[in-house]
């Protein structure tokens, strides 16, 4: 499944509108998210997580969900289930990732 650029307004949209969602939060001068967002794209494509969106957030540009999940640094994951933060965190490999997205199977 593709991964949508969103902000603020957008992100209050669709996790109300899809039962899982995956949020990473980026900020554009983060070696570590450029690393992770090969990952999340390759992750996005696998069959088994067909059934979440995956979404992408500038962390400076979207001050009300930065502040929403408690961002402590990039890349900051975060993951919504039938509307509500389920969890999030700071990930920076793709097997913490990976147990992340498996919450929402």
């Amino acid at each position: 499944m593709p991964i949508k650029n969103a902000t603020d307004k957008e992100l209050r949209k669709l996790i109300f509108e899809n039962p899982k969602v995956s949020v990473k939060f980026t900020k554009t001068d983060c070696p570590i998210c450029e690393r992770m967002s090969k990952t999340y794209l390759k992750l996005s494509d696998q069959a088994r997580y067909k059934d979440i969106i995956f979404l992408l957030m500038d962390a400076s540009e979207n001050p009300v969900s930065s502040q929403e999940v408690h961002l402590t640094g990039t890349p900051f994951f975060a993951i919504y289930k039938n509307g509500v933060l389920a969890t999030c965190n700071l990930i920076s490999n793709e097997n913490e990732l990976e147990e992340l997205l498996n919450e929402l199977l």
